[in-house]
């Protein structure tokens, strides 16, 4: 059984759970209660001395990062459903996981961020340069699926639980996206049992 280490405001732990839950992968969850500090702890640092969340722990090895997650995933249990084989629709799925990583996460967590969670304490400046990158990506992922489904085609892959999650995430801070084609492609992530089962109510 795995061990997942978690917080059920992290994005990046949400899609993990949300690929257990659809392969139907045996897991145990454990809080950790960030709002406390508890991710700064001595024992949690020696899991992840990046001191975040999602790290997933399968016997012997110790994992971070949510992609390198949903990724090992995919491989050790064969979730070709979720991971394409086939090369260009496993491109696609690799292409829009780094760019939920290296573009569109740091908007977000700058607007949710300051403007949510941190209150009278967040940075405008920030919550500004979140907001004018997101009003530059947003597009770009509406471009996208415009044809589409879903990133990488007709059926959903670990790409789309990596975007949606952030995505989502958005609602914090009252930010969510008015694209056609993004709000459309996001309700039908929704739907996803596994992903639904992550969503805050």
């Amino acid at each position: 059984m795995y061990v997942l280490y978690h917080y059920p405001y992290s994005q990046h732990a949400r899609r993990v759970v949300a690929l257990l839950e659809e392969a139907k992968l045996a897991y145990e969850l454990r809080h950790v209660a960030m709002d406390k500090g508890e991710h700064m702890s001595p024992a949690y640092l020696a899991l992840n001395p990046n001191h975040q969340v999602p790290t997933l722990i399968d016997g012997a090895l110790t994992l971070f990062e949510s992609n390198a997650i949903l990724r090992y995933l995919c491989v050790k249990h064969d979730l070709d459903d979720w991971c394409p084989v086939e090369l260009a629709s496993r491109a696609a799925v690799e292409q829009w996981l780094d760019w939920n990583q290296c573009r569109l996460s740091p908007s977000v967590i700058d607007v949710v961020l300051n403007k949510a969670f941190l209150g009278d304490q967040g940075d405008p400046a920030a919550i500004q340069r979140g907001e004018e990158k997101l009003a530059e990506l947003l597009p770009v992922l509406d471009a996208e699926l415009v044809s589409k489904k879903f990133l990488a085609g007709a059926q959903p892959s670990i790409a789309d639980l990596s975007v949606a999650s952030n995505i989502t995430h958005l609602s914090f801070a009252a930010a969510e996206p008015k694209q056609e084609n993004v709000t459309a492609w996001l309700r039908r992530v929704c739907a996803i049992e596994g992903f639904k089962k992550t969503l805050l109510q």
